[in-house]
């Protein structure tokens, strides 16, 4: 049983080398797309949003909801806007990085000791070289996690944009569903579960370095 499992998953490994390349360069390239236009978006929102509470919960509210929304259903919705394709996945896979992003902004910048703050008032720093010098250095590890906890969600749902044509490590999966070949599906959830701790793995390394030297963890 088990030999044969190996024996099925190195026949699918060798069997479709020049396609798993282009699928998971597709996987990485829509949600990586996805997570950099949250970043984009959710990073300076959730700065200013820490400034503005009462306008802070009626946003993070709307976030909430979005993301309360199952994927399959936001991919079925992009259909009549954007059509099929990569553009509507990466659209309904920004929306569901938003939130761990915006909310961990927000948590990171009020978290910040208002002692530092008050400080750096006390030498005549203007609101926005307080948040430039001393709050945004001081929240990035807590927006990193935001930030990491996003990418694998956008790694793990893009395998559910294969169902609007958007490719990626998906197509192998549900081809494999579709044709009864267990090889096909046990390749793809592993190959997607490979580059998701990679991907990891890789903003733990941008978390360090751009974290301050006083705050990090050695591990």
């Amino acid at each position: 049983m088990i030999e044969s499992f190996f024996k099925a998953a190195s026949d699918f490994l060798v069997d479709n080398r020049a396609e798993i390349v282009l699928k998971t360069w597709e996987q990485f390239y829509i949600s990586m797309l996805a997570l950099l236009l949250g970043i984009i978006v959710a990073v300076p929102l959730g700065i200013v949003l820490s400034k503005t509470k009462k306008v802070a919960k009626i946003v993070m509210a709307i976030t909430s909801v979005l993301q309360t929304l199952p994927s399959l259903a936001i991919l079925a919705l992009m259909i009549p806007i954007l059509g099929v394709g990569k553009l509507p996945a990466i659209v309904a896979l920004f929306i569901y990085t938003l939130l761990p992003i915006l909310n961990n902004t927000f948590i990171g910048m009020q978290s910040v000791n208002k002692d530092l703050k008050n400080a750096g008032t006390s030498m005549g720093m203007t609101k926005f070289q307080s948040i430039y010098l001393i709050e945004f250095p001081l929240a990035i590890p807590v927006i990193m996690a935001g930030i990491r906890l996003s990418a694998v969600y956008a790694i793990s749902w893009a395998t559910l944009a294969s169902y609007i044509g958007a490719g990626g490590l998906g197509d192998f999966i549900f081809n494999g569903l579709n044709l009864y070949q267990p090889e096909f599906i046990i390749g793809g959830a592993v190959l997607v579960t490979i580059l998701a701790l990679i991907v990891d793995g890789l903003l733990s390394k941008v978390e360090k370095w751009a974290t301050p030297k006083g705050l990090r963890i050695e591990r």
